[in-house]
């Protein structure tokens, strides 16, 4: 059975302040009138049971996302006691799918991407399906057709066409991973037409994933292994929190990807983006006659190029302002360069050097 994994224990500290640690980016409508998870949840529909979902989070999001996601079965939201990046989030729970399905292909997908095509989506997913199920040692990712040449992803240099029947976009082998570039590199990716940007998105057998764990990670996976014995057990939580916080964090791309020979890209055949920060929302949502986009209650007066984001009809007015971000919340405010985005994340450590918990 297909079953989709949902990666949804990040903090979103690029959207401070809307995005805190109790309602973080995923736990947020910033682009349309649902939260992220919720769109997330409701893109695999079709493709999946509630069944066969799994959302693995913070401990603490939890009960938010239970709540959020009503449909799915208690046990379908796991909290990791501690951040420990993307490998132990995908092994973990590859070893749960694998428990009472020793065969599940899994689609590993981020609770925070902005995916408009629910149906070429998942004509995508069913041809990395199909790819898997016919070359059972196959890992199928899916790269976007860069529109730039951006800093802020990871790159797929493809190799050679893959001829597969009933393709629904250019399938092609993948030559390498390639880190978040500078703009020289970038440009040069860009240029060249053999790069697509890393969208994070997987398709493979959890016996796969599993197996190159073993060879590469098996430290970790030992671990997981434990956690995974004790699972439904009263020993469970004291387990988890043990074993979990004993692994040495590593991303998937570091982990596997980076190693991996035999993995395809698929050309997404829909519109992607990551949501890195409070700038997506320019490119989502669109601008205005003054390159503004603004979301909320606005006026501004000599304001260009700026974003704009306020809430409770709050009224935002601006004057004289270019290339800014302002975004209003009932109890903070953010006014930033809006090519320094970077920098917010430092806004989120100076409030906890401060002790100022409360806007965490």
């Amino acid at each position: 059975m297909l079953h989709a994994i949902i990666m949804a224990g990040g903090t979103g500290t690029r959207f401070w302040p809307a995005s805190r640690n109790a309602s973080p980016k995923q736990l947020l409508p910033l682009v349309g009138d649902s939260t992220m998870i919720r769109q997330t949840v409701d893109r695999v529909e079709g493709l999946t049971s509630p069944e066969q979902i799994l959302v693995v989070t913070n401990e603490r999001l939890v009960d938010p996302i239970r709540k959020e996601l009503p449909e799915l079965p208690p046990s379908a939201v796991v909290g990791e006691p501690c951040k420990r990046d993307t490998a132990p989030c995908i092994g973990l729970a590859a070893l749960l799918v694998s428990r009472n399905d020793p065969d599940a292909t899994m689609v590993v997908m981020p609770a925070d991407h902005v995916i408009r095509s629910a149906d070429r989506f998942q004509d995508a997913v069913r041809q990395a399906e199909a790819m898997v199920d016919r070359q059972p040692e196959q890992i199928v990712t899916f790269g976007i057709r860069p529109t730039y040449p951006a800093e802020i992803f990871g790159y797929i240099q493809r190799g050679a066409a893959i001829d597969f029947p009933g393709a629904v976009a250019p399938t092609h082998t993948v030559n390498s991973f390639r880190e978040k570039p500078d703009v020289a590199t970038a440009t040069e990716y860009f240029a060249s037409g053999d790069y697509y940007w890393n969208s994070g998105i997987f398709i493979w057998k959890a016996k796969t994933i599993l197996d190159t764990l073993a060879e590469r990670q098996p430290a970790m996976l030992a671990h997981l292994q434990n956690i995974v014995s004790a699972w439904g057990t009263d020993q469970q939580e004291s387990v988890l929190r043990d074993e979990f916080t004993a692994i040495e964090g590593i991303s998937i791309d570091y982990a596997v990807m980076e190693h991996a020979t035999n993995v395809a890209v698929i050309e997404a055949p829909y519109d992607w983006d990551d949501l890195g920060g409070w700038q997506s929302l320019a490119r989502l949502l669109g601008s205005d006659k003054d390159g503004n986009t603004i979301v909320g209650r606005h006026l501004g007066l000599g304001t260009a190029d700026s974003i704009v984001r306020t809430s409770d009809d709050h009224l935002v007015v601006t004057l004289g302002l270019k290339d800014c971000v302002i975004v209003h919340t009932p109890d903070a405010t953010l006014v930033a360069n809006k090519n320094d985005e970077e920098s917010v994340r430092k806004i989120v450590k100076q409030l906890e050097t401060h002790g100022w918990n409360e806007f965490l």
